[in-house]
């Protein structure tokens, strides 16, 4: 069996996009980690898939899952390249808002140009049960032990389970084992994405996001706009943020509490193709 598909990227955060729109969905999560092999499958860091709506106010579903086969409830980068790849399908026009279905639930995108659109996230879910995350109650940061040692950090939802972690220097080495220890902390019940963010001035941010199930992205655009959420909530930026990731810049333009967090960026086409399904022998050893 071959798969059709199309390779995109939001800001250098790669998709594969499957069109499920007449065929259901049919990879099971061996399949998933041998499309996502960037020797030899085709690679990404979540795999899409377009399908009919579940929920009857909106006009489709969207599936993510991980490169490491695991489900993800949401991708901000992701709702993105699934609007500029519905508008090339002929199935959404120009500055038209349209409701889509995720797997946490449905958001509204609006295409602003074929490779630019804009995209109601919904409102920041600070109640660490809606992570879910193991404290005693809402607070502006928590302190979680780290391999020993103690960081402060923020948490919340945007559909998928983000701490954010202030810094000041991005590259500093100790990073390295401190994302991927956050990602799988044991707090966390279903793993966390870990966004390291760096405060330039109050309408500007730079961001580094260790992704659950996905590792270090050029790109994550849920953590952009949990880290300016985060430092919002906390009187440290404005309403309206430049976020730099080593892939590219998001907007986040958010006015707090009841009201919806908006993120604006960038889709683009990389190559369509065939992938032939294989028959997987699901041996991870090296």
């Amino acid at each position: 069996m071959s798969l059709a598909f199309s390779k995109m990227h939001g800001i250098g955060n790669d998709f594969v996009v499957l069109d499920c729109r007449q065929q259901p969905f049919a990879l099971d999560a061996a399949q998933i980690r041998a499309l996502a092999d960037r020797h030899t499958g085709v690679g990404f860091d979540q795999l899409l898939s377009v399908e009919p709506a579940r929920d009857p106010t909106c006009a489709f579903y969207y599936g993510i899952w991980n490169a490491d086969g695991t489900p993800s409830g949401q991708c901000g980068n992701g709702v993105r390249c699934v609007a500029a790849w519905l508008h090339r399908a002929g199935a959404l026009a120009l500055g038209e808002d349209v409701r889509i279905e995720s797997p946490s639930g449905a958001v509204t995108i609006r295409v602003l140009d074929p490779q630019r659109v804009t995209v109601d996230m919904g409102e920041p879910q600070f109640d660490p049960a809606r992570l879910p995350f193991q404290a005693d109650g809402v607070a502006a940061d928590y302190v979680i032990d780290a391999d020993g040692e103690a960081l402060r950090i923020g948490a919340v939802s945007m559909g998928n389970p983000h701490a954010v972690i202030p810094v000041h220097d991005l590259h500093a080495p100790a990073l390295e084992r401190i994302g991927p220890l956050l990602s799988v902390h044991p707090r966390f019940a279903e793993g966390v994405n870990a966004g390291f963010v760096q405060s330039i001035d109050r309408g500007r941010l730079r961001l580094r996001v260790h992704e659950r199930g996905a590792g270090w992205t050029r790109a994550c655009g849920t953590g952009a706009c949990a880290a300016m959420a985060v430092l919002h909530q906390r009187g440290e930026v404005g309403d309206s943020v430049s976020v730099e990731l080593p892939g590219g810049k998001l907007r986040i333009d958010w006015a707090g509490p009841g009201h919806p967090l908006w993120m604006t960026g960038p889709a683009a086409f990389v190559f369509e193709g065939e992938w032939p399904v294989p028959a997987v022998d699901d041996d991870r050893g090296g």
